[in-house]
């Protein structure tokens, strides 16, 4: 039999990005699982919303202001967390979001701050909240990632190289931590209807989706739900010890098509 700790019965988990779409649709599917949730997103305000409805409903939740660009921010998200809820078993790196460019037309400091918060915001709480996890033994850190880092979307400016090294740091991650207890993962979602993208000019939205469509990148218009993702973390957190979903893509299902008149 394979030499695990079992899940303690109590796992408190930490979100980055919890203020909207995936984000705080996992930490309110964690909650219901009776993970205690610390939500944490520069938008605090908003986080307090959702962990005020877990509260409520007799789940355990406090939000916190976080800055995943910022490691002063990191640490005291981190301390403060652990001092709420008790040592993290369970972590979500889902903070960031898209400027739709042309790399060669977007401006370098949005082009850096993407890789900082998508690629540097992750290694942050990695380098904050996995060594006491390593010292416990156990833990789940889950990384958010996105479609765009195995077929590239043009028009997504650092956004998809930011995407494509987070997956390589992951990857690297799996086998550094392998055999430590703590356990390593990556959800990879297609189109998800968030509020990404929901501030683009009509003009950028068009461009992006004619892009799409051009490259065989839009095969059809659905998009998932933000609790379809959630859904997909849950289910990687959930795993038994003893196996590991290392990758697990999530992707919208396409309309039913129109029967064929002449199959029947």
């Amino acid at each position: 039999m394979p030499r695990f700790d079992p899940h303690p019965q109590r796992r408190p988990a930490v979100v980055a990005g919890a203020s909207s779409g995936i984000g705080l649709a996992t930490a309110q599917v964690l909650a219901t699982a009776g993970h205690p949730v610390a939500l944490g997103a520069r938008r605090v305000s908003a986080c307090e919303e959702t962990a005020a409805t877990i509260r409520a409903g007799g789940g355990e939740a406090v939000a916190l202001p976080l800055d995943v660009t910022d490691g002063d921010s990191v640490k005291g998200f981190a301390a403060a967390a652990e001092e709420a809820l008790g040592p993290i078993e369970v972590v979500v790196s889902g903070a960031g979001d898209i400027d739709a460019a042309l790399i060669h037309e977007q401006d370098p400091d949005t082009f850096d701050q993407q890789v900082r918060v998508h690629l540097g915001g992750a290694q942050r709480l990695t380098a904050e909240l996995v060594p006491p996890m390593i010292r416990r033994r156990r833990g789940d850190v889950v990384f958010l990632s996105s479609d765009v880092a195995r077929s590239h979307r043009p028009r997504m400016g650092g956004y998809v190289p930011a995407k494509t090294g987070l997956e390589a740091m992951v990857r690297t991650m799996q086998m550094e931590l392998e055999g430590t207890g703590v356990r390593a993962s990556m959800v990879r979602p297609g189109p998800t209807k968030t509020g990404m993208g929901t501030t683009w000019e009509a003009d950028v939205a068009t461009a992006v989706l004619q892009d799409w469509v051009h490259w065989g990148l839009a095969r059809h218009p659905y998009f998932l739900r933000a609790s379809d993702v959630a859904a997909a973390v849950a289910a990687v957190i959930g795993t038994q010890r003893g196996a590991q979903l290392t990758v697990v893509e999530v992707e919208p299902e396409a309309p039913l098509r129109d029967e064929d008149p002449a199959a029947g």
